[in-house]
């Protein structure tokens, strides 16, 4: 059984896909950039305020599920330069209780709005 999920807490999405889809018990979370969902604006300029507005962004959307990261179980960040990591790794790891989830970090290209980050989640409801 697949269901969506959606909040106004959390970016709009920018094209044809939902925020997140329910899957049995396991919630897909598409990848979220730095867009203030209050604003549509991007924060931009500093990459620890920018990993911090993503992890807000799939917070939101993980709280819309009933679900917090202490669910997620595999995680995937796109890095527009790896030099980032080591900031966004510790903006990430903070938003953790330790029980820390699989994970990617992978350098790209370019990302959507040409934003520094995305990350996306795959959480399980216990």
């Amino acid at each position: 059984m697949k269901s969506i999920v959606k909040t106004e807490n959390a970016p709009a999405p920018i094209g044809p896909y939902n925020q997140a889809v329910w899957a049995g018990n396991m919630l897909f979370v598409s990848g979220q950039i730095a867009i203030v969902p209050e604003t549509n604006e991007i924060v931009s300029g500093d990459i620890n305020k920018e990993a911090h507005q993503v992890m807000k962004n799939l917070s939101a959307i993980l709280e819309a599920a009933g679900l917090t990261f202490e669910n997620v179980v595999k995680t995937g960040i796109f890095l527009k330069n790896m030099s980032d990591f080591a900031i966004v790794n510790e903006v990430y790891g903070s938003y953790f209780s330790g029980n820390y989830p699989a994970r990617e970090t992978v350098e790209v290209a370019c990302l959507p709005k040409n934003v520094n980050v995305e990350i996306s989640v795959v959480a399980v409801k216990l």
